[in-house]
């Protein structure tokens, strides 16, 4: 994305600060429904006279169009950049960030996690995007259409508070009135947690029940681990999906409501 009004462009859709995207600093976004349901989330990175999206390939037809019905006269370019890669590396602890040519960001959702590189070459890898699922998975992070459903998912169900994707002190946005109503009247009712599972796999969107009542739907898993939208009277386990038994698993970033944080 480029033009001279390519940061008060996205400022005024996505739900973070775009501003403070810089070099070395990533910002983590979404794009909202105006009624404030999820439809995307990117990365947004600083690449001199652009802004690089980082976000889900299968995402990025809708984005272009999206994007693109909002530039009105505004002096912004959206277009696909199919030549670049990105990576993931991890951990992203001292002494420093990767030796590799590209653009290098630490992931912004927690200290510590992982780097995002955008590179103009693909780079060798030493681990595989099941690797990847594992350990993001450990973390309770969610990865766009896997975790998150489209017109549906409202931010923070999905952690966007305690993460860092959403900025509390900037301007209005698409579907902002809903995210901050959601907020300050306490409106959220579940929550996208880590669950261990004991027994098969279970499909995405499969059904959970405490008893014979339906308290959430899986997401993704892989191994032993995955994410599930659950009720927030439903994060104390044992839950049933399929022939799995479910554990929550409360990471230690989620911030909770009190009667439910020890349930």
């Amino acid at each position: 994305m480029d033009g001279d009004d390519r940061v008060a462009f996205l400022q005024g859709l996505v739900s973070n600060d775009i501003e403070a995207a810089a070099p070395g600093r990533a910002v983590w976004a979404a794009l909202l429904t105006p009624q404030g349901k999820w439809l995307a989330d990117f990365f947004v990175l600083a690449d001199g006279d652009r802004l690089l999206l980082d976000c889900e390939q299968a995402q990025i037809p809708m984005l272009t169009q999206r994007l693109s019905r909002f530039r009105l006269r505004m002096k912004v370019t959206v277009r696909p950049e199919p030549a670049l890669h990105v990576h993931v590396a991890w951990p992203a602890f001292p002494p420093g960030q990767p030796s590799v040519p590209g653009l290098i960001a630490p992931d912004p959702r927690l200290p510590g996690f992982a780097w995002r590189i955008v590179a103009a070459e693909p780079l060798e890898a030493n681990a595989t995007p099941e690797d990847w699922d594992r350990y993001r998975l450990a973390a309770g992070l969610p990865e766009g259409s896997k975790d998150l459903e489209a017109e549906h998912t409202v931010l923070l169900e999905a952690g966007f508070d305690e993460l860092g994707g959403v900025s509390w002190s900037k301007g209005c946005y698409m579907g902002q009135e809903l995210t901050a109503r959601t907020r300050y009247r306490g409106l959220v009712k579940r929550r996208l947690v880590p669950v261990l599972i004991d027994g098969p796999l279970p499909a995405p969107n499969s059904p959970i029940f405490r008893d014979s009542r339906e308290v959430g739907v899986m997401r993704s898993a892989r191994d032993h681990a995955g994410l599930a939208s659950l009720r927030l009277d439903a994060l104390s386990g044992p839950l049933r999906c399929g022939e799995a038994i479910l554990t929550p698993r409360i990471p230690d970033w989620m911030r909770l409501p009190e009667t439910t944080a020890g349930a």
